[in-house]
């Protein structure tokens, strides 16, 4: 009997997951591939197959380009108030199938249905954030100018392209597209071919509660077909992509060959500086549940944990402690605490890096290896924990999945030093229960994001972003993304 089929689904994810096969959404339309071409949607939890997706090629990709411009107009020349009321029909929508759209995150993702759900409201949290934040918003800003009658003028830029990956599909969809949308713009969605569902039921949605036709459209399809000619299509006037620096660069380049501006949020190797005055349990205990949230596959993680040489050996303990309870399982199963990662592509990764670590020397301290799952045949990886040298390997490279390197530190400036002898700069965070010293140390850190005493902090309003090889054109969830999406022209008038 198919593990699948044996899942608790819910009657309404039953029927959505009845269509084959699943269809791109352009236009206000389903979209197949011209060639019937399609890939499977795989439950990484069983490896068992639970949909067919839409392959697009490169033409229907430059059609979706097409439709999405044409519903511009229309879209841009509604006032605030309509299109705001249509997006908050949306983000109420959104709520109240709210477990509907997490089972089916839960199930493609990977993801524990329980932390799908607070995906979920994320989205729907994001998006009325920034409908209320745009309606503060005046498109006529006047300046002072001395002996001129001066203005600015914010329009929408017009077509806006977007490329998600596969961890955190719909509420990185919130994160991204919100701003766009309630600035005016329309949308083109590449979400990644691992999660392709739950963005075609958001486009569904969208249709169903009065999102006028083009303003929303996904595109399906693999990256070197669909994700290229979107990312190379002169029309778009604004391009976001969030996955891997490797990726970030070819997306970026083609940008650049049509001076498109292009925000890329892309990988980290984050470190957690850890104190000798800290709550060493809770501190543990708040560090594994980190690296243990889907399965590690948080871009802006804690991956390097630097602690103080006096409470190095107590730290691991209360790790190890804390590790130990932890239950990895299949996603849907109310018991889980770590499902697994998203693919055999993704399993193979982080056990080559354990490997790798260990080969040039790195100690495993806990973990490492394959975990097995009575009764599912999934990608289940255990949690490790490595020490050595942070020149090794699978201390500088992101490994996207569960494991910690730790090293220990002296003094302060040996500690900040060593979090910033990275390429990356996503995200660090502190622990300590000095203030003062905890502010000084996350203010020197290389990186986009500090975290005092926490990890993986995403309040509203706080702009979030990358330096270095972890991107550029930061400023999600802030007024600075939705200013991003607003051209501006300047009017002067001379007075004499």
């Amino acid at each position: 009997m198919s593990t699948v089929a044996s899942l608790d689904l819910l009657p309404e994810v039953i029927q959505f997951l009845a269509q084959r096969p699943q269809s791109s959404w352009v236009g206000g339309q389903t979209v197949q591939s011209t060639g019937q071409l399609t890939f499977a949607s795989l439950d990484p939890g069983s490896g068992e197959k639970i949909a067919d997706v839409a392959d697009l090629d490169a033409a229907q990709v430059d059609q979706a380009v097409d439709d999405a411009g044409q519903a511009f107009p229309g879209w841009s020349g509604l006032s605030k108030q309509q299109r705001h009321e249509i997006l908050q029909r949306l983000a109420s929508a959104v709520e109240d199938r709210l477990p509907v759209i997490a089972q089916i995150e839960s199930l493609e993702a990977g993801k524990i249905e329980s932390q799908a759900h607070g995906d979920i409201q994320n989205f729907v949290d994001t998006l009325r954030y920034f409908i209320d934040l745009d309606a503060g918003v005046s498109n006529r800003e006047p300046m002072t100018i001395a002996g001129h009658e001066a203005w600015s003028y914010r329009h929408p830029w017009g077509v806006c392209g977007f490329i998600f990956p596969w961890n955190f599909p719909f509420l990185l969809i919130g994160w991204g597209v919100s701003p766009a949308l309630v600035a005016g713009n329309t949308v083109v969605i590449k979400p990644a071919e691992e999660t392709s569902l739950s963005a075609i039921y958001l486009a569904q949605l969208a249709t169903e509660v009065g999102v006028p036709n083009g303003v929303i459209n996904v595109v399906t399809g693999r990256g070197e077909t669909a994700g290229a000619a979107l990312a190379g299509n002169s029309k778009i006037k604004r391009m976001s992509f969030t996955g891997s620096p490797e990726v970030g660069q070819l997306v970026g380049a083609a940008c650049g060959r049509n001076l498109v501006p292009v925000k890329l949020e892309l990988g980290g190797k984050g470190a957690a500086v850890i104190f000798e005055d800290v709550d060493i349990a809770d501190t543990a205990e708040k560090l594994v549940n980190a690296i243990t949230f889907h399965t590690g596959q948080v871009c802006c993680d804690a991956t390097r944990w630097l602690i103080h040489k006096d409470v190095f050996d107590e730290f691991l303990d209360q790790c190890k402690a804390c590790l130990e309870k932890i239950r990895i399982g299949h996603p849907l199963d109310p018991k889980t605490t770590m499902g697994p990662v998203v693919n055999k592509t993704q399993r193979n990764r982080v056990l080559g890096y354990q490997e790798k670590g260990v080969d040039e020397g790195a100690e495993c301290l806990f973990g490492g290896g394959v975990a097995h799952v009575e009764g599912y045949s999934g990608n289940y990886v255990r949690p490790t924990l490595l020490k050595g040298s942070l020149k090794n390997t699978a201390a500088q490279e992101e490994i996207f999945g569960p494991v910690a390197y730790m090293a220990s530190f002296e003094t302060e400036e040996e500690a900040v030093a060593m979090a910033n002898d990275t390429d990356y700069g996503l995200a660090n965070s502190v622990w300590s229960t000095d203030k003062n010293r905890a502010a000084r140390v996350a203010e020197s850190m290389i990186a986009g994001n500090s975290w005092i005493n926490a990890h993986n902090v995403f309040p509203l309003g706080v702009p979030y972003g990358g330096v270095n090889k972890s991107g550029l054109g930061g400023g999600v969830l802030s007024i600075e993304t939705l200013m991003d999406y607003y051209r501006s022209v300047s009017v002067v008038r001379p007075l004499s």
